[in-house]
């Protein structure tokens, strides 16, 4: 039932100020029909109650013309729901979508360190006992596609519509990754971990010099002036660590410039291509694979594989095995939620999240291995770290 409220009638005796109140009684409900606003196209499923309905008073007055003015102190009303009374609040009312994403992003963040911890020490376990980075890296590669393979033909996972265009813009950013990921691995073989990360933490500083140099980017000053922390933080703490090494150095600060063109390259050649993140990197995975292997097999070789795996088996025992596939199958998994996290948050929260990562691994990795740090070598951590937030505030 639809009702129907007429209002009273006016007569007008003054041409100043004319005034009357209504005489309309006050309902404590009135029940409406289901309404369709085709204004705002909104569509109140539930029947509406107006509680309280009362009219105050209608004051017209004239202007100097003769003309009415505004009216004011018109008729208020409150909408309730129908099965609870509650009056609807939309300043108040919350979005059980955005706290189920909010929840999902946190999950991200929480799986996406911890796995990362993981995958830093098994691989650093690894490599003390198998110092052969080239073939650690084929084989982490080696197992996250072999995961990702067997989802898409098991179809846990819906494989992604690629073309031969899809690939060949794929190319340049795998050989970015590729060239980044044995770096970085060749510098924790030599280095501790913790080192190779304070001297990742300098990325931006790359990121910023590529893209102004080659690429004819500006950036705002706060961004250049975060660029001295980085810079200085990084290196007070390569002056200061006891146990420097060149080759584990220079590794970190190759991987920290192979990334920097992943990411340009990415940024450029993937536009437009509709493939999420979890397949974004499963590809990228086996292309990667496929340029590292032949490499790997001319550095190192297979006698010298043979012989350091058999020297680590005598020495560790069977769980050196587990070791070995415990670090191929966590650095794959916290790649994968990483670029998955992409899918769900801005940038600027993702490098603030990549900023936490390399804290937890660096404190996680100094508790674990016992790793001698001097207060001014910690004193260089924490400048090149905060400058790296810094750098991501200044950046947005």
């Amino acid at each position: 039932m639809i009702t129907t409220l007429k209002h009273p009638t006016i007569s007008f005796t003054n041409s100043d100020v004319l005034c009357q109140k209504s005489q309309l009684p006050t309902s404590k409900f009135a029940c409406f029909s289901p309404i369709i606003c085709r204004k705002s196209n909104i569509l109140i499923p539930k029947p509406l109650h107006i509680s309280n309905f009362d009219v105050k008073g209608l004051c017209l007055s004239t202007n100097n013309n003769g003309f009415l003015r505004e009216r004011q102190n018109l008729i208020k009303c409150e909408a309730y729901e129908a099965d609870g009374l509650q009056p609807i609040d939309n300043e108040t009312l919350e979005i059980p979508g955005e706290t189920a994403r909010k929840i999902k992003i946190g999950i991200y963040f929480a799986t996406w360190w911890g796995l990362n911890v993981v995958f830093n020490i098994y691989n650093k376990k690894v490599l003390n006992a198998f110092p052969f980075p080239w073939l650690t890296s084929t084989l982490s590669l080696a197992m996250g596609s072999l995961i990702m393979l067997v989802s898409w033909a098991t179809k846990v996972a819906e494989a992604p519509a690629t073309d031969l265009d899809f690939w060949k813009a794929l190319l340049p950013v795998a050989v970015a990754h590729t060239i980044g990921h044995v770096a970085a691995t060749v510098s924790m073989s030599k280095v501790a971990v913790s080192f190779t990360h304070i001297i990742k933490s300098g990325e931006p500083a790359f990121s910023v010099l590529v893209s102004s140099l080659l690429l004819g980017e500006s950036f705002p000053t706060g961004v250049y002036l975060s660029l001295i922390p980085i810079i200085g933080g990084c290196a007070l703490a390569a002056v200061t660590e006891l146990n420097f090494n060149m080759i584990g150095f220079m590794g970190a600060m190759i991987s920290n410039l192979a990334f920097v063109f992943r990411n340009i390259f990415s940024k450029k050649g993937m536009k437009g291509k509709s493939v999420s993140g979890m397949n974004y990197y499963a590809c990228l995975s086996i292309l990667s694979l496929i340029l590292l292997t032949p490499f790997a097999i001319a550095v190192e070789g297979p006698q010298l594989w043979a012989a350091g795996w058999e020297n680590a088996v005598s020495q560790i025992g069977p769980n050196f095995i587990w070791w070995v596939a415990a670090q191929s199958v966590f650095y794959h998994l916290y790649n994968q939620v990483s670029y998955m996290s992409l899918d769900e948050i801005s940038p600027l929260t993702f490098s603030v999240g990549n900023t936490m990562k390399r804290i937890s691994v660096i404190v996680a990795s100094i508790i674990i291995f016992r790793t001698p740090v001097q207060p001014v070598n910690a004193l260089g951590a924490a400048i090149a770290i905060f400058g790296t937030f810094l750098y991501s505030q200044a950046k947005q």
